[in-house]
């Protein structure tokens, strides 16, 4: 076995350089052409996005230690288990302003590229803070609960005049009332204006935005070292859009996934209020292991699909 290496500045050059080759071949060669992306290629691509996860996870074992690499997988499964209910949103803005299939891979792509970015902004705040205060763990574990709380009891619902994103951006610049291609600008009335499709793509950004507050202090109740937050952090983002496309059409059948992932924020949220490290007092504390977390993680989420699922299918055998 190979000895722990040291993280420095040149992994994450690797890491982001290697990403962006993979975003550059998704869009230049796969991509190239606006299509429709079907269930059976978007299938595909989601089992070679969770395949590269698992390489990723594979060398990180030996050169960074078990506990670490599966700190990265549970942070992997945290993140992408979240994007579902962002997946779920995503249809409903595509719904509301009638984006054609063939379009919604490129705004995905590109509103993927602007989230890599804020939440690499947002994972070295959260780690400096930590750095500085380490109680701000005991905050991000209270507004879980309060998050999970709050998305078993509110419906996702989708309001473009009320989001002040949106509104800023119609105040500032026009938007056209046409599609103009896949493009999100146009010449509108003599002057620059947006397309609708650049409209949504703010809106899928501010989503994200707002959906990135609950995933990445998720993450560090798991691990605070930058580098397994951040690459667990990108690998879940790089396999959105393809996991849209695999569920978009497929809504109906998880009635019930939102009650695990809300179940996911409230138990990830007490175990940092349980943290044993300068925290609560001994009576208060347990040591919840990463492996064990993991299990819990994915039992919750696979027995909401579960439920889900069979509820389904004996409703339609009802309707029979």
């Amino acid at each position: 076995m190979l000895g722990i290496i040291e993280i420095t500045v040149w992994h994450y050059v690797g890491f982001i350089a290697f990403v962006l080759v993979c975003l550059a071949v998704d869009l230049g060669l796969f991509h190239k052409k606006d299509h429709v992306v079907k269930f059976r290629e978007a299938l595909s691509w989601t089992t070679v996005w969770v395949c590269v996860a698992l390489v990723f996870f594979a060398i990180l074992r030996p050169l960074r230690g078990e506990k670490e690499a599966l700190e990265f997988l549970t942070g992997y499964l945290i993140e992408l288990s979240l994007s579902m209910d962002n997946v779920f949103v995503i249809a409903l803005i595509f719904a509301y302003f009638k984006i054609p299939g063939q379009y919604q891979h490129r705004v995905l792509f590109w509103g993927i590229m602007g989230a890599l970015i804020m939440r690499g902004g947002m994972i070295g705040i959260g780690v400096a803070l930590i750095a500085m205060i380490s109680w701000v763990l005991y905050l991000f574990g209270a507004f879980l609960v309060f998050s999970g709380f709050k998305m078993m009891l509110v419906d996702a619902h989708v309001e473009p005049d009320k989001n002040p994103v949106v509104r800023w951006a119609r105040m500032v610049y026009p938007v056209a009332p046409e599609f103009d291609g896949h493009r999100f600008t146009t010449q509108w009335n003599g002057r620059r204006a947006l397309t609708p499709l650049g409209l949504v793509l703010i809106m899928v950004e501010t989503t994200d935005l707002l959906f990135a507050v609950d995933s990445i202090p998720a993450v560090f109740a798991v691990t605070t070292k930058p580098f397994i937050i951040f690459t667990s952090n990108v690998l879940a983002i790089l396999g959105l859009r393809s996991l849209y496309f695999v569920l978009a059409g497929a809504i109906g059948y998880f009635r019930y996934l939102k009650y695990g992932l809300s179940l996911v924020l409230v138990f990830i949220g007490v175990k940092m209020l349980l943290d044993p490290h300068d925290g609560p007092p001994k009576w208060f504390q347990m040591d919840i292991s990463v492996g064990t977390s993991l299990a819990i993680i994915a039992g919750l989420i696979l027995l909401s699909m579960l439920i889900s699922l069979l509820a389904t299918w004996r409703e339609r055998n009802a309707a029979k």
